[in-house]
Formats: structure tokens, sequence, C-alpha cells
């Protein structure tokens, strides 16, 4: 069992250098896509450069800065530093080059700062992917984000995945010559929130982009040999524009085919603009069981080679995944499975999904789990809620 860091025979341990090392930090933004909770964090911009979209609240109230590369060189050397003490420390515990148990535990330390904590989990985790914060790094002038890359790639030379987020129009106004020179330089993959692909619905959200510009830049992205995310919102087009958010985006994506396609469904707070189209009754929320359904429609009319993955939080069937269109079929059949519950097995999954008891449909079999939830419908029920209201509010929850 690893002795805590904290305990009074470690202390001695540790050299001053060591300790200066741990003691170094870097600057993280407030974000990263969920397939990089592992990745080593690097804030190359901050906030975001367009940051009027109605379904965002992360950077409202806040400015778009391009950082000095400089200033990211150092974040970079204080990353390493960091990783170096973590090292040493493994060595210093008798654990050798077994570094994972020392960064395993550190990681679970979090009164040791934000920075310790991003390369503990990164070290404990492999050590082998880095992601390039905030919104929309792809914005920055082509030789300095090479730069930034190249000397990430230096300090780290384990690294076998180097990413970042860009915009549809960001990626349409470069170059290829200067999206394969960003690939030549060591960027692997590109995460761009694509969202909806209907023309009306992007406007309505003040996206910022047309479909040509989801489809110019995803296309230009492929070309260059960069790996390409998009991410896709469920629920965006409300009950208004449901069917034509559905058809569109699967229309855009068809003529991209990125590597891989992801799905965030909407959720609406009070933070966020949206949530004032709401209160006048300008949008409109889907059900939950609406929303199922228009992830099918999407899913029928895709015809791409993409990894299909639904791996945020809110999503209500996250075991929907596959590679297409070979698991097309199988996809399909898993909302199908939940479609044809009973009216009261529906309800009890959203609200089991909505506390953290279920993770996917094979846990309705689970009895203990099932009659939790079924006691908590009840008390909702008795109590006079909305249960529907009641499984939309529980989102909240998991933000």
């Amino acid at each position: 069992m690893p002795i805590p860091l904290q305990h009074a025979k470690i202390r001695p341990m540790l050299s001053y250098s060591v300790t200066e090392k741990l003691s170094q930090s870097f600057e993280l933004g407030p974000i990263r896509p969920p397939s990089e909770a592992y990745s080593l964090l690097i804030r190359a911009t901050r906030n975001c450069p367009w940051n009027r979209c109605q379904f965002c609240s992360v950077y409202k109230g806040s400015k778009f800065e391009l950082r000095p590369v400089d200033e990211i060189l150092r974040d970079i050397e204080a990353a390493k530093a960091i990783s170096e003490g973590i090292k040493a420390i493994a060595w210093e515990m008798g654990y050798g080059n077994r570094v994972r148990e020392t960064a395993a535990m550190l990681s679970n330390q979090p009164q040791h700062g934000q920075c310790l904590h991003n390369v503990a989990l990164w070290l404990g985790t492999g050590g082998k992917s880095a992601f390039l914060q905030d919104s929309n790094t792809l914005i920055m002038r082509n030789p300095e984000l090479i730069q930034v890359v190249t000397f990430l790639r230096k300090t780290f030379p384990g690294l076998n995945r180097v990413t970042t987020y860009g915009r549809s129009h960001t990626a349409a106004r470069k170059s290829l010559a200067e999206l394969k020179a960003l690939k030549d330089a060591g960027l692997d993959r590109i995460h761009i929130g694509l969202e909806t692909g209907y023309d009306p619905l992007l406007a309505y959200m003040e996206k910022g982009c047309t479909a040509k510009n989801h489809i110019d830049g995803g296309k230009k992205v492929k070309e260059a040999g960069i790996s390409l995310c998009e991410y896709v919102m469920p629920g965006l087009g409300g009950k208004k524009m449901s069917k034509e958010h559905a058809l569109e985006t699967a229309r855009v994506l068809n003529e991209i085919d990125p590597d891989y396609i992801r799905l965030r469904s909407l959720h609406v707070s009070p933070i966020i603009p949206l949530w004032t189209k709401l209160q006048d009754g300008d949008f409109e929320l889907q059900t939950e069981d609406e929303v199922v359904m228009e992830i099918a429609v999407f899913i029928e009319n895709l015809q791409v080679t993409s990894y299909f993955k639904s791996d945020h939080i809110l999503n209500l069937l996250m075991e929907i995944e596959g590679r297409m269109p070979e698991d097309k079929e199988r996809c399909l059949n898993i909302i199908d499975k939940y479609l044809s519950l009973p009216e009261e097995e529906r309800l009890n999954f959203k609200v089991g999904r909505r506390v953290g008891l279920y993770n996917s449909l094979a846990d309705l079999n689970d009895s203990y789990k099932h009659v939790h939830v079924e006691q908590a419908v009840n008390r909702l029920k008795a109590k006079g809620s909305d249960v529907e209201e009641a499984v939309l509010s529980l989102k909240n929850s998991f933000i």
C-alpha cells in the first residue's frame, strides 16, 4: 500500500529539488472533451474567440486572448518539471520505474493542486496524450501553433497523440498547406463542435458558421491527414426543428465522413442565453424520448465510415456505439429496445440514469437498483410532481 505523500516519514525523503519541481504550476482552461479526460492539458489560448453560441455557458463574460508563445512554452516546461518530480518520488519510495503507483496516489490528493493533479492523472494512465486548450486553438497563427506543438513533442517524446479544439469556420479559412504543416509538426486530431448541419438552426443558435463551413473545414482537416472528431448535439432543434436537425446533420456528416462522431445532448440551464428563449416560449424542449427518436432518425440517415460514440454524461443511452456502417443496425436496435419498453419502465430508466444508478439498459435487470428507482418515482408522483420535468431537472446534477 503506497504511503501518502504528506506522511511524516516521506517528507524527509524528498529533496529540495523534488519539492521545487512539484511546486511548479501552469495555466489550465475550464474544459476538455470527454475523450481527453486523461490527457496532459496545456492552455494555448484563453476562452472563445466567437463566444455567442446560445447553448453554451462556458466562456460567457470572458475575453478571448492569444497567449504569448513564450508563456505557453514555460507552461510546458512546468508540466515537465512536475512529471520529473513525480518520477523522482517513485524512486525515493522504492517503486523504481513504476511511476503509475505514485501518480495514482497523487492524483487522488487534490490538496496538492490542479496542476499536480493533472500531471499525476496523465502519468498514472500512461502519459501518452496531450490536449491544447481552450475553445479554438486552431485560430493561432500557424507558425506559432507549430512552434508550440513542436516544443510539446520535443519535451514529451513519448506522446502518441496531440489534439485540440477548433471551429469549422476557422478550419475552412486555413489553407490545406497550413493544416498539413500542423500535421507534420505533430498535431494528430482536431475536435470540432458541429452541433447541427441545418442552416436555419445554426443561425438561430448563433453558431457563427454555415453547413458549407462545416463541410469545407471538415473535409480540409481530413485531407490534411489530421484525425477529425465532430460533435453533434441531439435536442438542439427543439420541437420545431428536430427533424430537419437530424436529417441535415446527417447529410453534412456524410459529406465530411469524419473519423469520429460523438453525441453530447442539449441541456438548457439559467446560465446560458438559450434559457431566455425557452422562458419566452420561442424555444420548446423535447422530451427525452423525443430526443432518442431524433437520434434514431439521425443514425438511419448516416452514410459514413466514422466511429460513433455516445460518451457524454448527459446522453440518455450511452451504450450506442460502434463503427459505421457495420454497427448501425446494432445501434438502432438499442434505441428500438428502449422505445419498446413499457412507459413505466422507460420512466424508471430515465430516473435511474439521472440519479446515477443506471449506465445501460441492462441495469434495469438489477432488481436492487430497479426497486430503489421505482420507490423514487413513486415518491415524486405522491408529491404531485411532473416526473418528466423532474427527470430534466436531474440533469443539473450531471453538469
